[in-house]
């Protein structure tokens, strides 16, 4: 579970500003925009001002000149209605930079989760990386599409407004800035509690969208082992905590929002009335200069409700905000390569030189591993679960990065290829293999469009594939659903062997390929794999010891350590741990109680 951090107020500041940086790109846009909104601005100052000319200088009881009405009649329509047309403008420059905006932000994030290393994934919850990529993104655009623009049109229209004021009456535009601090503290408290609330929802909905990811994957076994109801609690208890921390914001918002700033409005609207009903007793008021700065106050209070009213998603986006950036800054990245030039993969073979990892730092799950695979060689591992030789693959396909030791590949250290070289030149077959929404087509050729349609149907013809797909509607162009749920976990084995086999790499990595394959078909792959085999230099994980007894060096690995290794004959032939698990896997149970006594 995350830890919910709350945001002091520099740190809330710095991730504004980071925010900001990405409008640097849409100066020009941004600028027009501005000179718009100055437009609008000036319409909603001149407007009070036609109003209190008017009323002052031409509203008398029946004396009311036509021409000077037409004009400022024809002034304030016009106004009025370059008002409405400009601020359609403005407010669709500042739509599409907001979006531009957070497109280019969605990008970034999704670009660093597949710049990440498989150790940080190992650590976090799938759903929170979901909820950082959708919803903290999302809460993001809404401040660049409605909060900044609230805040940047509000601004604009404050300064104006007291300009005016100052131009009508110097002490009561005085007494309007004394408002300011109190609007500012009302801001800085509400920003002080809600950070708090908002950092606990947003966690909290990450946590739900954590159990939900969790739930939807595993929902097979949910169900087989009747945990629906376990579930169903786990996630009201979160939800109800989400729906808590709301409860605690929405109290203040209705507290510090619009009604503390209607209080300060009431006011100062009373203290204005009051100074002209006090004035009035000496000097002659002119009404039009006491409609204009009623209409003011209350044009002055509208963008300060304004503000206040979006306060609650600003604040949300600056939470948000920070979560992605912690993302965005994420140090857990896939191993780097420190590239020789002109380093190419040629024949494959591979060296692993006293090898020692850990995935925690504390616990090594490898110790002091040394092998040479020979190129056209079958390394084989062999050994019980969590012995490391799932780790070892790991290593191979720079997954995680290793503290101790070395792998070299044709004598040169793995972290020294470029990683688009040993992608190109190491083919992985998983025993659970994944296969993506698409087409059976696009599966084999992972829409790499230097392997031709001819290429594809080789390769999985090589496999004994070609047969089960024709029988497919649309042979090739067959859609596969989500992770290939519509195929048998055979026939999704097979289409990621014929994957790997298109892809004609130099070395072969086999995480128990043939585990989830009938026993006919995987005598046929046995045999392609004798012929992939020559010139390709093989690492396979076996747990069925009769799939690698031809293997040219097999390797058992106990508690992260080789203890044995030789061939099939040889390792029988010492009468080791290798010669009990044959034993246990073949049945022969005169020999069982030595076996189990491993």
């Amino acid at each position: 579970m995350e830890k919910s951090i709350v945001l002091t107020e520099k740190e809330q500041r710095n991730v504004l500003l980071r925010l900001l940086t990405y409008a640097k790109p849409h100066k020009k846009k941004i600028t027009i925009a501005f000179l718009l909104l100055m437009l609008t601005t000036v319409g909603d100052i001149l407007g009070p001002i036609l109003v209190k000319i008017f009323i002052d200088d031409y509203l008398t009881p029946r004396n009311l000149p036509f021409k000077p009405l037409l004009i400022l009649g024809s002034a304030y329509l016009s106004i009025h209605l370059m008002h409405v047309i400009i601020t359609y403008f403005q407010q669709l420059k500042f739509q599409e930079i907001a979006l531009k905006i957070i497109q280019q932000l969605r990008i970034d994030v999704f670009s660093k989760v597949q710049q990440l290393g498989l150790r940080y994934f190992d650590q976090t919850p799938a759903g929170s990386i979901v909820s950082r990529v959708t919803n903290d993104t999302e809460a993001i655009k809404d401040m660049f599409v409605s909060v900044l623009f609230t805040f940047i049109q509000s601004g604009f229209l404050l300064f104006g407004i007291f300009v005016a004021m100052f131009i009508l009456n110097v002490k009561l535009a005085l007494f309007c800035l004394v408002i300011l601090p109190i609007i500012f503290m009302i801001i800085k408290t509400y920003r002080k509690f809600s950070s708090r609330f908002y950092q606990d929802m947003r966690e909290q909905l990450s946590q739900l969208n954590a159990k939900l990811s969790e739930s939807l994957q595993g929902m097979g076994i949910i169900q087989v082992f009747r945990q629906e109801k376990r579930l169903r609690g786990e996630f009201a208890e979160t939800n109800n905590k989400h729906y808590q921390a709301g409860m605690r914001n929405i109290k203040v918002d209705g507290l510090l929002l619009r009604p503390a700033t209607d209080l300060v409005y009431a006011f100062a609207l009373v203290i204005i009335l009051s100074y002209f009903g006090i004035t009035s007793f000496d000097n002659v008021i002119e009404i039009g200069v006491l409609y204009a700065f009623v209409n003011y106050l209350d044009r002055f209070f509208e963008p300060v409700n304004q503000i206040m009213m979006k306060l609650s998603m600003y604040q949300q986006a600056i939470v948000a905000g920070s979560r992605v950036f912690k993302l965005l800054d994420e140090k857990e990245l896939a191993p780097q390569q420190s590239m020789i030039d002109d380093t190419h993969l040629e024949d494959g073979e591979i060296q692993f030189k006293n090898v020692t990892f850990s995935y925690d730092g504390k616990q090594d799950v490898l110790k002091n591993i040394s092998f040479t695979a020979k190129p056209g060689e079958t390394v084989a591992l062999v050994g019980h679960t969590g012995s490391g030789k799932s780790s070892i693959i790991n290593l191979l396909m720079r997954f995680y990065e290793f503290e101790r030791g070395d792998i070299l590949i044709d004598g040169v250290s793995i972290r020294g290829y470029h990683e688009k070289e040993l992608r190109e030149k190491i083919g992985l077959v998983l025993q659970d293999p994944f296969l993506f929404f698409g087409t059976v087509k696009d599966n084999i050729r992972l829409h790499n469009q230097e392997i031709t349609d001819e290429e594809v149907e080789e390769a999985a013809r090589f496999v004994q594939a070609h047969t089960f797909i024709e029988k497919q509607e649309d042979g090739y162009d067959h859609k596969v659903v989500e992770r290939g749920a519509t195929f048998s976990s055979g026939q999704r084995q097979l289409i990621a062997f014929a994957r790997t086999i298109a892809a004609n790499p130099k070395v072969l990595v086999l995480d128990e390929a043939t585990a989830n394959i009938d026993t006919e078909t995987e005598e046929a792959i046995q045999l392609a794999l004798g012929k992939m085999r020559q010139g390709r230099t093989t690492i396979a994980i076996a747990h069925r010891l009769s799939t690698i007894q031809d293997a040219d060096l097999i390797l058992v690995l106990h508690h992260g350590e080789i203890v044995e290794r030789g061939t099939h004959q040889e390792l029988l032939a010492i009468r080791g741990l290798y010669h009990k698990m044959y034993l246990l896997q073949n049945g022969i149970t005169d020999r069982l109680e030595d076996a189990v006594s491993w």
